[in-house]
């Protein structure tokens, strides 16, 4: 804006450059994220998510692959097993690690490159017990859980043969997202982006390798597959370690000075922990409206596990916008530009529900380009197709939800997301339950589905809009 002053003169303040330059001496040089323009840098830091998030997801499609060579039973106990390593997955990488991301930008925004690092410590403290806590509670009532998703003999024995050795893991898949998290908390998505590539190359080749026997190695099943990712994740581990603790990132841990802090727990739990919820809500949902499905025939559970499927592999889209704009939220908060801070989250929205509900329209109008690559079945591709005709459209507001989380974690105020999620898991969970009172046909589920998605974004959007940040 323009000013006059006092002697006549005219003079051009704008208000995010002079606050910046008000506060530059804790800026402390960290990175270009506080001034470059908002989209060309969101676009920057999300290609290499995107990249790694797809190769992830690309994971799942192989070792599904090569279970499938050992048969009938395995194929089902994966599926019993599938939602907890989703579950492990997306709160060590998306809710924990959302919230170390949070802290360390928000640090290092402030100019405050000690603390910073002394968080990065706390951080592999919180992610090597989670894990350990995952491998206990899994390690003890896995069993339990399976059998009441339905596992039964040879197919309880076999989730069980797989669970075992995964979540005896369970560490390294933590520690591997922490450190990550760590990572892009300094603004670096390329290297986090890179291991995680690394990581999943190694899951493939070891597991079927193991797995299937291939290679002159010996044939462990289940067993085998499950190593191979134990064994990838151990290695991402201590990779990683040695990159933070060698001084080649921006950011190095120094065990030297480390000392236990409360405060420093508690600024990554207040987002982490939190965070955790919405996980969680995740699981809930797809395991609800599953059972609900169950009851309406196989057709009509195979056609929504098709549609299920593509919206899977685009929640890494909106995951990679939402993580990209975690450090350029939290750095803009740390240095008091609020006002750039939300036009990062908007900015990352934005783009987010372009590619995602792009994808939703293209789907809601021609199915078949995605139903076709897994069934002819007439009866399946007609519960798959009534699914994408009401649920693509919405796929835009859950990719603005899903990326509005991310970003609310950058300014550590990530509890109106949450709340937002509870709304669809109870739109979910308790429009199914009426509807299946009252013997409503499999569409009117489809349609809630995407009425609880639309809820779903909106409610996260008002939620950011009518929160105070900074």
């Amino acid at each position: 804006m323009t000013i006059d002053s006092p002697i006549g003169a005219t003079i051009n303040i704008q208000p995010d450059a002079a606050l910046l330059a008000a506060t530059r001496p804790k800026l402390a040089a960290t990175s270009g994220l506080l001034t470059a323009p908002i989209l060309p840098t969101m676009l920057k830091l999300a290609l290499p998510n995107s990249i790694a998030m797809f190769g992830t997801a690309l994971v799942a499609v192989a070792e599904t692959s090569y279970i499938g060579r050992l048969g009938t039973e395995p194929l089902a106990a994966i599926a019993l097993v599938f939602p907890f390593t989703m579950l492990t997955q997306m709160m060590s990488a998306g809710a924990m690690g959302g919230g170390v991301s949070s802290a360390i930008s928000r640090a290092l925004g402030a100019g405050d490159r000690d603390r910073a690092a002394t968080l990065a410590l706390h951080a592999v403290i919180i992610g090597t017990c989670a894990g350990l806590l995952f491998t206990v509670v899994m390690l003890a009532f896995g069993g339990a859980f399976y059998a009441m998703l339905g596992g039964r003999g040879e197919v309880l024995n076999q989730a069980l043969a797989y669970s075992h050795v995964l979540f005896a893991g369970a560490t390294g898949i933590w520690l591997v997202n922490t450190l990550a998290s760590v990572l892009r908390g300094t603004g670096d998505m390329r290297l986090p982006s890179l291991v995680l590539i690394g990581v999943a190359a190694i899951q493939v080749v070891v597991g079927g390798g193991l797995g299937l026997g291939l290679g002159g190695l010996p044939r462990l099943g289940m067993a085998g597959v499950a190593a191979g990712q134990m064994v990838a994740f151990a290695l991402g581990t201590l990779f990683l370690l040695w990159i933070l603790a060698s001084g080649r990132s921006r950011l190095t841990l120094k065990l030297s000075a480390f000392k236990f802090e409360r405060t420093m727990f508690m600024d990554i739990l207040r987002v982490g922990a939190v965070s955790c919820l919405s996980p969680l809500q995740t699981v809930l949902t797809i395991l609800i409206f599953t059972k609900i499905l169950a009851g309406f025939g196989t057709a009509t559970l195979a056609g929504y596990g098709i549609g299920s499927r593509l919206e899977f592999l685009l929640i890494p889209i909106a995951f990679a916008f939402g993580v990209a704009s975690i450090p350029m939220v939290g750095m803009a908060i740390g240095a008091g530009l609020v006002s750039r801070a939300r036009r990062v989250a908007w900015t990352a929205g934005l783009c987010a529900a372009i590619v995602v509900g792009g994808v939703g329209l293209i789907v809601a109008i021609w199915p078949t380009l995605w139903i076709s690559l897994f069934t002819d079945d007439p009866a399946v591709a007609a519960a798959a197709s009534s699914y994408f005709h009401w649920a693509g459209p919405a796929f835009g507001f859950f990719g603005i939800g899903v990326c509005m989380y991310f970003s609310s974690q950058g300014a550590a105020k990530v509890g109106g997301p949450v709340i937002a999620g509870t709304v669809r898991l109870l739109m979910v969970a308790l429009g199914g339950w009426w509807l299946v009172s009252i013997g409503a046909p499999p569409w009117t589920l489809f349609a809630l589905v995407s009425a609880a998605m639309v809820a779903y974004g909106i409610s996260t959007v008002i939620a950011i809009k009518v929160t105070r940040w900074g």
